[in-house]
């Protein structure tokens, strides 16, 4: 293989001669907007990004992740960042950054994460920013999360709520209802046996939905640019963040598995927080709720189902013809979901 006597021999041998680089190179860098570490809590920063560009909004960003993954995703390099697109527009940006858990948190619920993470940072976004209200941006399961927070705190000064591919409805859950149901999936023997879910295990599951593309399409992507003599910087990028997980606190997976995959309590106002019930209805902000119509992870219907919910005057709902992780990172991003969101920020920031 290393004298190729025929074209196929030589593709062969140059996309082996590229691979064998991606484990001697270092990784590409990301996360590169400046930021600013204003609160920490455990293993949780809230971070406020710096930019030199005037801010025009009086209105903060504060965008709360998912408990899986890193953040990054959202600011993967300095052409594409969604973080970067706020801060250009002059919006002044926070993001809770979870980190990653160990061992010794396995015992932290998603009310904890709530009411002791969310809670106390959101207060530090207004104390900082000097700001009356704030904007949330919850993303994926940072929105079902920001939709717990913002119903069991009406109280709070939220003026607008984004939703970014938010499941609120588990009955469309797909795939995934399928495999997490509790006629079939020991739930507790898992959390049990295990205490923190690798985040191979969970990265498993997703790729599982599309094992084919998951597998062997990111390689034969890979091969295309390769012979196309096209840049592959933005595929490794795509890959470090990819395998870049985080595992899941035990008694929150319980939680997040249960409660929302097998019962469904959040969209029915089931869902039991610090002894009461929480309902929807609660949440009075500004609402845009994003479904992306490509999306594996959360169907449209999940977020869709919330609409006629939540108990805001302004709700608008929009599909962009993006995947799960598109809306955010790539050309379609910046084509469609970018714009949908700084038009509708525009007017409801001041």
């Amino acid at each position: 293989m290393n004298n190729p006597s025929t074209p196929f021999d030589k593709r062969v041998n140059d996309f082996i001669t590229f691979y064998d680089t991606l484990h001697t190179e270092p990784q590409p860098p990301v996360a590169l907007t400046p930021r600013k570490a204003v609160w920490r809590k455990n293993k949780a920063t809230l971070y406020r990004y710096q930019s030199n560009q005037k801010k025009k909004f009086q209105t903060p960003i504060f965008i709360v992740y998912a408990l899986i993954n890193k953040p990054y995703i959202l600011d993967l390099s300095p052409q594409d960042s969604l973080i970067q697109t706020f801060l250009e527009q002059g919006h002044d940006v926070f993001l809770l950054d979870w980190g990653v858990p160990g061992y010794e948190d396995a015992s932290l619920t998603l009310d904890n994460y709530v009411s002791e993470y969310i809670k106390r940072a959101f207060r530090q976004v207004l104390n900082v920013s000097k700001a009356k209200e704030v904007t949330m941006l919850g993303y994926c399961m940072g929105g079902t999360m920001t939709a717990m927070f913002a119903s069991a705190y009406p109280e709070l000064p939220i003026k607008n709520i984004i939703f970014l591919t938010t499941p609120f409805d588990f009955s469309h859950g797909g795939m995934f209802s399928n495999w997490l149901d509790e006629r079939y999936f020991n739930l507790d023997k898992m959390v049990d046996t295990m205490g923190l879910i690798p985040a191979e295990m969970i990265d498993f599951g997703s790729k599982l939905l599309k094992p084919l593309e998951s597998y062997c399409g990111v390689y034969l992507n890979l091969q295309e640019r390769i012979e196309k003599n096209q840049s592959t910087e933005k595929w490794k990028l795509m890959q470090r963040w990819v395998n870049d997980g985080v595992p899941f606190a035990g008694e929150a997976f319980r939680q997040w598995i249960r409660d929302f995959y097998q019962e469904n309590k959040l969209i029915q106002n089931q869902l039991i927080f610090d002894g009461r019930i929480l309902s929807l209805k609660n949440i009075k902000a500004n609402i845009l709720l994003v479904a992306a119509k490509h999306d594996h992870i959360v169907t449209e219907e999940q977020t869709k189902s919330a609409l006629s919910i939540l108990g805001s005057k302004d709700k608008t709902y929009e599909v962009v013809p993006t995947g799960h992780i598109s809306v955010v990172i790539g050309k379609k991003a910046h084509t469609y979901t970018f714009p949908l969101l700084l038009n509708w920020l525009q007017t409801r920031s001041n």
